[in-house]
C-alpha cells in the first residue's frame, strides 16, 4: 500500500513514517524541508508546501492512504499564517486527494478544537466548537477538521483523531518548551490551584493513527467522525510539569503569582508584541495562562469501543528518556 503523510519531518509524521516503514507500507513524506533521518529509513521524499495546489496534487499522484499531520502550532502569530496552513493546505489537499481517487485521509486535529477557555472535565465527542475560539491554532485547525470531515464520501472515507499534549521521544514542541523556560528561572504557577488534563504518548497516537486506517474499512461507520486520543489517565498539570523539569535536573516549580497578575501580564506582552511587529511567541500568552488553570481531560470511549483503542499506560516510566 502506498502511504503519503504530510509534515512527515514532523514529530508526529516522522514518528508515523517510522512506523510504516517497520511494518512494510511504501512511504514517501511530504514536507517544506529536508529531514536527514528520513535518509536513514530510505523513505521517499518529496518536498513542497501545501499552499501550492500543484505540489500536493503531484505528490498524492498513485497514493491509496493520506495522513494528514502537517500543521502550524503555537500560541502566538497572525490569523493568517495559520489559516494558510491550517485551513487553505487542508482544503487543497483534500482536492488532491478526491482528484487522485485516494481512498483514506486520516487527519490528526487536536482536542483543543473544542477548548473554549473553560473547564473541560470527561467531555466526549457530542461537545461542539466553541463560538468563540481561545487561540488562532483552535480556531484553524477546527475550520480544517470539519473540512476533512465533510469531505467523507463512499469513495473517499475521512477520519479526525484529536490527541491532546502529544509527548514522547523526538518531541520538538512540549517538553524541550518546558525544560527552557524551567531554566531560565522564571517559571510560576498561576494562581494555587492543581488542574486535571490529560495527555498523549506519541506511541499511543501512532497505534491510534494505524488504527483508524485499518477500521475506516471494517467499520464504516467510524467514517466522517472526530475521536479524541489520549492516555486515558488524566494527570495534575503541576506533577506533569515537575516531572518533566526533574528529568531535566532542575528543580520543581514551587513559586506561585496570582492568576489575574499572570493573565495581566500576558496581556501586557502580547500587545507589546503586537505594536512592535515581533513575530517570535512572547514569554507567556493569555491561551497559556487559560490551559494551565482550567481542567481539560476527555472521555474516549468513542475510541476504545469503534476504534479498538487501548492507550498503553507510560505514567510509570519517567520521562528520562525523552531526553536521550
Amino acid at each position: 500500500m502506498r502511504v503519503l503523510v504530510t509534515g512527515g519531518g514532523g514529530f508526529v509524521g516522522l514518528a508515523l513514517v517510522q512506523r510504516l516503514i517497520e511494518l512494510g507500507y511504501d512511504v514517501t513524506s511530504f514536507s517544506r524541508s529536508l529531514h536527514t533521518e528520513h535518509f536513514d529509513l530510505k523513505v521517499k521524499i518529496i518536498r513542497g508546501d501545501l499552499m501550492n495546489p500543484s505540489e500536493i496534487h503531484s505528490a498524492c499522484k498513485g497514493m491509496d492512504v493520506v495522513f494528514h499531520n502537517a500543521t502550524k502550532v503555537g500560541f502566538w502569530g497572525s490569523y493568517r499564517d495559520f489559516y494558510n496552513t491550517n485551513v487553505l493546505g487542508t482544503s487543497h489537499l483534500i482536492d488532491a486527494c478526491i482528484h487522485n481517487g485516494i481512498s483514506k485521509l486520516i487527519y490528526t486535529s487536536s482536542a483543543s478544537v473544542v477548548y473554549s477557555g473553560t473547564d473541560l472535565e470527561g467531555v466526549n465527542e457530542s461537545i461542539g466548537y466553541p463560538s468563540k475560539p481561545v487561540s488562532h491554532y483552535t480556531s484553524t485547525k477546527a475550520v480544517a477538521e470539519q473540512l476533512v470531515l465533510s469531505a467523507n464520501a463512499e469513495t473517499f472515507k475521512t477520519i479526525a483523531l484529536r490527541p491532546h499534549l502529544i509527548w514522547g521521544p523526538g518531541d520538538t514542541q512540549l517538553l524541550p518548551k518546558i525544560i527552557q523556560r524551567a531554566k531560565s528561572g522564571k517559571l510560576r504557577k498561576p494562581g494555587n490551584k492543581d488542574h486535571l488534563i490529560d495527555t498523549t504518548h506519541i506511541n499511543n497516537l501512532i497505534n491510534a493513527l494505524l488504527l483508524a486506517m485499518k477500521k475506516m474499512d471494517e467499520n464504516p461507520i467510524v467514517c466522517g467522525k472526530a475521536f479524541f486520543i489520549t492516555n486515558g489517565k488524566p494527570v495534575l498539570v503541576w506533577d506533569f510539569i515537575n516531572e518533566i523539569i526533574h528529568s531535566a535536573g532542575l528543580p520543581p516549580v514551587q513559586k506561585t503569582i496570582p492568576k489575574p497578575l499572570a493573565f495581566f501580564t500576558a496581556w501586557i506582552l502580547e500587545r507589546f508584541y503586537f505594536l512592535l511587529c515581533i513575530k517570535s511567541e512572547p514569554y507567556i500568552t493569555r491561551f497559556l495562562i487559560q490551559e494551565l488553570c482550567s481542567h481539560h481531560w476527555f472521555d474516549i470511549s468513542a475510541a476504545k469501543n469503534l476504534l479498538g483503542y487501548t492507550p498503553i499506560d507510560y505514567s510509570n516510566c519517567g520521562v528520562e528518556m525523552l531526553l536521550n
